[in-house]
């Protein structure tokens, strides 16, 4: 009996934190906030980092990079020498769609295209506990971070 109770007490707290984790980063039907009470909403996102596959990559210019979630679901950024609009939701997950981008070409070092291609994958985000951003695409094989 003492190893069922045990069970199902381990079960129970197993099904809590997965539910917490699942809306800390991701399902959280609130415009404005994704996992709490911290707005995404109105700041000039910079991509500071990413870790690919457990790779930790630093961004060198993370100005050059950025992002603008707005409150009316669309969105505005920089990717590097371009600049980019789409839109977002973060109902049932979190999605970014990039609709125009200018397409100049900003040199063989610029990670405009990498940085465009990661946003239209991402399928889980929000605030990262320390002040920032994170934005994950599936299975959590990216991770971008980004700092204000």
């Amino acid at each position: 009996m003492k190893k069922v109770i045990y069970y199902l007490l381990i079960v129970g707290v197993v099904a809590l934190l997965a539910y917490l984790g699942f809306r800390i980063i991701g399902n959280n039907d609130e415009a404005g906030s994704v996992g709490g009470s911290e707005s995404i909403q109105n700041v000039n996102w910079q991509w500071v980092s990413l870790v690919d596959e457990g790779t930790p990559f630093d961004v060198p210019n993370p100005a050059d990079y950025t992002i603008t979630f707005n409150s009316d679901g669309t969105l505005t950024g920089k990717a590097d020498c371009n600049t980019f609009e789409g839109t977002y939701s973060q109902t049932n997950d979190f999605f970014i769609t990039i609709g125009s981008s200018t397409m100049a070409f900003c040199g063989e070092a610029s990670l405009d295209t990498m940085y465009l291609s990661l946003l239209g994958s991402v399928v889980a985000g929000g605030p990262d506990g320390s002040g920032g951003l994170a934005l994950e695409t599936a299975g959590g094989a990216q991770r971008m971070t980004f700092g204000k």
